[in-house]
């Protein structure tokens, strides 16, 4: 594994303090930008108003980590591999959607087949999961897990700092399978790198008590971005280890289980209710262990530990475990199923704490 280069590092560090100080302006000017009107009903779990500004620079560091590539890392290719400019188009797509959504609100099913339309960019542009040798089941997997992954981000983005950590070790997890696979010169790595710089500023603003929340436009950004990148380097076979359709489907699902147990258990809940599962509540995994007595700096640790537990797991995965076997399926299954088992019933034993609150 190659390590990170000195330019990386000062890209990094460039990025960071660019995110620190551009998410600092924005809040010290900001007025109405990215808040709705107080008096509209929306069930959020704080009762403040907050600007939702997250999204505008997480989408302005990904623009800048594209265009600096070349300046930074002397590029030298032909032209930008069609694949990333899928990424680009699919990502500006969903922050656009976002950010209407957050000017006002737009019509469920207006942002379903925007997200749709997300999967069918990136898979036009090679972006879909490939481990089925039939491609209708790979293009179907690849939408539902695009459309899947912006619905989560969203949905998982219901408390301070919550969604910003999960989304830092999901990045910090595909950038150590980026290293792993020797792709320090990647554009994608820039653009990892670049996502890490943006989600640690903007932690410093959303760690509670927060100053101000990402909003639609970054978790549906954070959304797609998360779902492009995962296909490439989570989803699809990689090279350096045995081929398992059952281990390339405990990558991703591992990867991201606390917004797939989340979403899942929120989904399970409201129809056994007879509600709609896109209205929105306080019935989220998040907000039962606040009911339980944890604050939310000891939810959010509680979040991180289990999402660190996880891309551990991953890494052994990928780096450690040569020759796959059902023993390996079993263990790391029945793990999932702990976690979302445990995470339920603290749900299910706080029923009375519903979606009515």
């Amino acid at each position: 594994m190659h390590l990170f280069s000195f330019k990386h590092i000062l890209f990094f560090l460039g990025a960071l303090l660019f995110s620190l100080l551009i998410n600092s302006i924005m809040l010290r000017f900001v007025k109405t930008l990215g808040i709705r009107n107080e008096k509209e009903t929306i069930i959020r779990w704080s009762d403040q108003v907050k600007p939702a500004l997250g999204g505008l620079v997480f989408y302005i560091m990904f623009l800048l980590s594209i265009i600096l590539h070349s300046f930074i890392f002397s590029y030298s290719g032909s032209n930008i591999d069609f694949r990333y400019t899928g990424i680009v188009g699919a990502t500006s797509l969903g922050f656009l959607m976002g950010l209407s959504d957050d000017a006002y609100n737009t019509r469920p099913v207006l942002k379903f087949l925007t997200q749709i339309l997300c999967g069918v960019i990136l898979i036009y542009s090679g972006n879909y999961i490939n481990i089925f040798e039939s491609n209708l089941i790979n293009y179907s997997l690849t939408i539902l897990w695009v459309v899947g992954l912006m619905n989560s981000i969203n949905m998982l983005d219901n408390m301070d700092g919550i969604t910003t950590i999960v989304s830092i070790v999901i990045s910090f997890t595909m950038l150590f399978l980026m290293l792993f696979n020797h792709e320090t010169d990647s554009v994608g790595t820039t653009i990892v790198v670049g996502l890490l710089a943006s989600l640690l500023g903007f932690l410093y603003f959303n760690w509670n008590p927060s100053k101000m929340f990402m909003g639609d436009t970054g978790s549906q950004y954070l959304g797609v971005l998360l779902a492009a990148l995962s296909i490439n380097y989570l989803w699809n076979p990689i090279s350096a280890v045995e081929f398992s359709v059952s281990r390339q489907l405990l990558i991703p699902l591992l990867s991201f289980i606390i917004p797939i147990v989340d979403t899942t258990t929120v989904v399970i809940k409201r129809i056994s209710k007879g509600k709609s599962p896109f209205v929105g509540g306080k019935d989220h995994t998040t907000h039962h262990l606040s009911y339980l007595g944890l604050s939310e700096k000891q939810v959010a640790a509680v979040i991180a530990l289990i999402s660190i537990i996880s891309s551990v797991i991953v890494v052994c995965v990928i780096s450690r475990i040569e020759v796959w076997t059902h023993i390996y399926t079993v263990i790391f299954v029945i793990y999932f199923l702990v976690v979302f088992g445990i995470l339920f019933m603290i749900s299910k034993k706080n029923i009375n704490k519903s979606i009515d609150d």
